[in-house]
């Protein structure tokens, strides 16, 4: 429980680090004051292990801003450290897209793998907008993929089942057999004995 309270508070600290630093990225000067931003992010999101492509889901609202699209940016939460993905352009564009319609924003996520666990966090920020509230990030998104233990996991439980079932069939066909051979004795005493 202490390192669960350890991680977010450590998690608490990044994002309070990303937000200054969001401010610093997009710092400036303008006349919409009253730009009020707000970013919402499901919390949890699971890839099962045969996926190779996910897409997070962020949405935003804004109030009192420009009517100039925002810029988006994507942060990834790893355990001890914090990259930044797309801010704004992605890094890595093979693996990271970014695709905007209206309020919607979703982080496409190529070539998924377990080492891509992590907590992503959207940011919008009206850059031509001077309120403290025109940059907003949400509260991360936790993406899970099942790892390769899981198949194994699955290949394993299929694996025992043709097992039981194999011994199953061996036990009947040995009852089976096991019959056969006490009836027949039986049948030959029973001739051996009418034939005195």
């Amino acid at each position: 429980m202490s390192r669960e309270v350890e991680e977010m508070a450590s998690f608490n600290k990044l994002k309070n680090v990303l937000m200054l630093a969001l401010h610093w990225i997009l710092h400036g000067a303008g006349a919409t004051d009253t730009c009020q931003v707000t970013v919402t992010q499901p919390k949890f999101q699971e890839a099962d292990y045969s996926m190779h492509t996910v897409f997070l889901r962020c949405t935003f609202s804004a109030s009192g801003c420009s009517s100039f699209p925002p810029q988006v940016l994507w942060f990834r939460f790893l355990t001890k450290k914090h990259e930044d993905l797309c801010t704004p352009g992605c890094i890595d564009q093979q693996k990271y897209k970014v695709h905007l319609s209206e309020n919607n924003i979703l982080l496409q996520i190529s070539n998924l793998t377990v080492d891509d666990n992590a907590v992503y966090i959207c940011g919008v920020a009206f850059s031509d907008s001077s309120s403290p509230h025109s940059k907003q990030t949400g509260d991360g998104t936790e993406l899970t993929k099942a790892g390769a233990e899981n198949q194994h996991s699955n290949r394993r439980v299929g694996f025992i089942f043709m097992i039981i079932t194999s011994s199953l069939l061996f036990l009947y066909s040995a009852t089976v057999f096991t019959f056969f051979l006490v009836y027949k004795e039986d049948l030959e005493d029973d001739t051996v004995y009418q034939n005195r």
